[in-house]
C-alpha cells in the first residue's frame, strides 16, 4: 500500500510539474495574444505555440520556416528563410530539475524511492508526448522523437538526484547502502563520496553567485546601450513586453556565458566572433536588447577575473576541510587529493553540460555557432576549482586548528556554564549553614592557643 501512495503522489507531482511549465508560458502568452488580436481572435494556434514553446525550454531544437511574402516584408534574404535556433531558454528546465529534485526526496524520504521516481518519470514522458502531438507548428517544428526524450530525461535525473541526495545519508536498504557497505570496509573513504558532491554544490554556487554579480555590473554599466536597442527596435509596448519577458527565460543562459568569461574561455556570437577577458572581437551582431551588453573591448589585465573560479574552489575546499575535522575524521594526504580532483571533475562535467545546453544556432548564416565552447569551458572552470581546492584541502597540516579551537573554545564555554549553573545548588546543600546568622561559629569565642604552654590565653589588644 506504501508503494502505491509513493506512486500516486509522485505522478502528482509529475503532473503539477508539468502543468505548472505549461502555464507559466499559456498565461502571458495568452494575455498578449488577447492584446493584440482582439477577444475574437482566432485561438487555434495559441496551444500549439505554448507546448512548442514548452519542447523548446527542454532542451528540443526548433526548426524554423519563413514564408516567401514575409522574408520580403521583413527584407531578409533567401538564405534565411529556415534554420534552427538550438540555444533554449533554460529556465524552465531548471525549474523542471528543481521540482523533479524534490518529488524524488520525497519519495526517498518515504522509503520507495525507485517506485517513486519510476512513476513521476513515466507520467512525466506520458503529458509530453501528448504535448508534443497536439501541437505542432508549420513555422517552428520540433522533433517527436526528442520533444518526448528530453523533457523526460531532465524529470528523471532531477528526480534522481534528489533521491540519492537523501538515501545516501539515511540508506534505502538497496544498491545505495551496498555502496555504503562497501565503503565501510575501508573507514577512511567512506566521508570521501559526500565530500565530493558537497565541495562541488560550493564551488557552483559560489561561481553561480560571482556570475550573477558580474552580469548585474554590466547591466548598471551598459543599461544605456540596451534601452538603445530597444528604441531601435521600433516596438510598441506590447512588443517590448514580449521581449523582456523573452529574455528574461533566458537569463540562465546569460549566466552560464557570464560564468564562461569569467573562467577565460569566453563565448562566441556567431561564427568568428569572440568575447573573453584577453579581447572581444565582434562582427554584426542581431539587434537583440540583451547583446547590447556585451562589453566592446577588453585588456589583457581582465585576465585577473579568472581568480574568482580559483576562490571558488579554495571556498568549496575550506568547507569540506572544516565539516571533516568538526566531524573529527581528519584524512591522510591522498584521501584529501582524491576530494580535491573529485570536486574539480565534478564541477569540469556540470559546466560541460551547461555549455552544451546553451551553446548551439540562435540563427541563420554566422549565427550557427554561438555560446561557450563545452572543452574550453569544462577545462578551465574545473582546473581553477580544482587549484583553488587543493589548495585548502592538501595543506600540510593534518587538522584545521582554526575549526579545532573554535570547536574547543565553544565546549569549554559550554562545560563551564553548566558548572557555574549547578555550584550554587551544590553549595548550598552540601554548606545549609553557610550564610547562617544565627547558626553556631566554631572558630568565633575559641582563644587562641599560647605559643609555649599551648593553654589558652587571652586575645591580643586591637
Amino acid at each position: 500500500m506504501q508503494r502505491l501512495l509513493v506512486a500516486l503522489l509522485a505522478a502528482f507531482d509529475a503532473a503539477i510539474a508539468a502543468a505548472v511549465g505549461l502555464a507559466v508560458l499559456l498565461a502571458p502568452l495568452t494575455l498578449l495574444w488577447t492584446l493584440a488580436f482582439g477577444a475574437t481572435a482566432d485561438w487555434g494556434a495559441l496551444w500549439p505555440l505554448t507546448g512548442t514553446l514548452w519542447a523548446f525550454g527542454h532542451g528540443v531544437p526548433l526548426d524554423i520556416g519563413i514564408a516567401d511574402d514575409a522574408l520580403v516584408a521583413i527584407g531578409l534574404p533567401v538564405a534565411a528563410a529556415s534554420f534552427t535556433v538550438s540555444v533554449a531558454p533554460l529556465a524552465l528546465l531548471v525549474f523542471t530539475l528543481l521540482f523533479a529534485a524534490r518529488s524524488g526526496a520525497r519519495a526517498a524520504n518515504a522509503g520507495s524511492w525507485v517506485t517513486g521516481v519510476l512513476s513521476g518519470t513515466t507520467v512525466f514522458a506520458a503529458l509530453a508526448a501528448g504535448v508534443a502531438l497536439t501541437s505542432r507548428l508549420d513555422a517552428a517544428k520540433t522533433s517527436l522523437l526528442l520533444a518526448i526524450l528530453l523533457p523526460a530525461v531532465v524529470y528523471v535525473v532531477g528526480a534522481v538526484c534528489g533521491a540519492v541526495r537523501v538515501v545516501w545519508e539515511e540508506g534505502d536498504g538497496g544498491p545505495i547502502d551496498a555502496i555504503h557497505d562497501r565503503l565501510d570496509v575501508w573507514p577512511e573513504w567512506t566521508p570521501v563520496p559526500a565530500a565530493i558532491v558537497r565541495g562541488a554544490a560550493f564551488a557552483l554556487i559560489a561561481v553561480l553567485g560571482v556570475s550573477a554579480a558580474a552580469l548585474a555590473l554590466l547591466t548598471l554599466f551598459r543599461g544605456g546601450e540596451v534601452v538603445a536597442l530597444f528604441q531601435a527596435a521600433r516596438v510598441d509596448l506590447l512588443g517590448a513586453v514580449v521581449i523582456t519577458l523573452a529574455q528574461l527565460l533566458y537569463l540562465p543562459t546569460l549566466l552560464v556565458w557570464t560564468a564562461s568569461w569569467i573562467a577565460g574561455p569566453g563565448f562566441a556570437v556567431g561564427v568568428g566572433t569572440a568575447v573573453s577577458p584577453a579581447g572581444t572581437q565582434l562582427g554584426v551582431v542581431p539587434g537583440i536588447p540583451v547583446l547590447g551588453l556585451l562589453p566592446e573591448n577588453s585588456s589583457i589585465w581582465m585576465l585577473i577575473v579568472v581568480l574568482l573560479p580559483v576562490a571558488a574552489g579554495a571556498v568549496a575546499g575550506w568547507a569540506v576541510r572544516s565539516r571533516l575535522v568538526w566531524e573529527g575524521t581528519p584524512l591522510r594526504m591522498l584521501p584529501r587529493a582524491v576530494i580535491a580532483v573529485g570536486i574539480g571533475a565534478v564541477t569540469a562535467g556540470v559546466a560541460a553540460l551547461a555549455a552544451l545546453l546553451t551553446s548551439g544556432s540562435i540563427g541563420p548564416g554566422r549565427l550557427a555557432e554561438t555560446g561557450p565552447s563545452v572543452g574550453a569551458f569544462a577545462l578551465a572552470l574545473g582546473g581553477e576549482v580544482l587549484l583553488g581546492a587543493a589548495i585548502l584541502l592538501l595543506s600540510p597540516r593534518n587538522r584545521d586548528e582554526l575549526a579545532e579551537e573554535r570547536t574547543d573554545r565553544w565546549v569549554a564555554e559550554m562545560t563551564a556554564s553548566d558548572l557555574d549553573e549547578t555550584a550554587p545548588h551544590a553549595f548550598a546543600e552540601t554548606a545549609p549553614h553557610a550564610f547562617d546568622e544565627t547558626a553556631p561559629q566554631p572558630f568565633a569565642e575559641t582563644a587562641p592557643l599560647d605559643d609555649v604552654t599551648g593553654e589558652g590565653r587571652p586575645p591580643a589588644p586591637r
